[in-house]
């Protein structure tokens, strides 16, 4: 048990297969330089998914391709759908939520095209992190098994 309050479970974004950050095809996150987390690998076959909020807060930033979402104890997760999707400029996904919003963990914050990613050769391998954190901070639960959106993918470091 933890001393006087609950873990935060982060969520799974995206369904998919749960992936170490070390194997995430960009050093920026395999090296943990912007914090620990945890990946989602969606499956081969899919097609446009609904990426959510992992947790509960504000959304202090969102863009096409990734989207920050702060918890009330000031905590920050960076979602980022696929890896060096900033290049497609916004092509092949639909932006739901705006800088601001208050989310409940579980909306819909963006949609994401995975074919039209992988098309365009690029990895749909999706980083899950805490801002500003250590890379082994987070201790992700079910590395190399199939998540659901909306699973537990990790509790939030204290």
């Amino acid at each position: 048990m933890r001393s006087g309050h609950e873990s935060v479970a982060v969520l799974s974004p995206l369904p998919g297969r749960c992936v170490e950050l070390s194997r995430v095809p960009d050093p920026v996150f395999s090296q943990g330089l912007v914090g620990g987390g945890a990946a989602v690998e969606p499956d081969r076959d899919a097609g446009r998914l609904t990426a959510i909020a992992p947790l509960e807060g504000r959304v202090i930033k969102v863009m096409p391709h990734a989207y920050i979402v702060q918890h009330p104890s000031g905590a920050a997760v960076l979602v980022h759908v696929g890896i060096d999707t900033v290049n497609l400029k916004g092509e092949g996904f639909t932006v739901h939520a705006a800088k601001g919003d208050q989310v409940r963990a579980g909306d819909p914050m963006v949609e994401v095209d995975v074919a039209l990613v992988r098309a365009k050769g690029l990895s749909a391998c999706s980083p899950v992190v805490v801002l500003d954190t250590a890379p082994d901070a987070v201790t992700p639960s079910d590395v190399g098994s199939q998540v659901a959106a909306g699973a537990p993918l990790f509790d939030l470091p204290e």
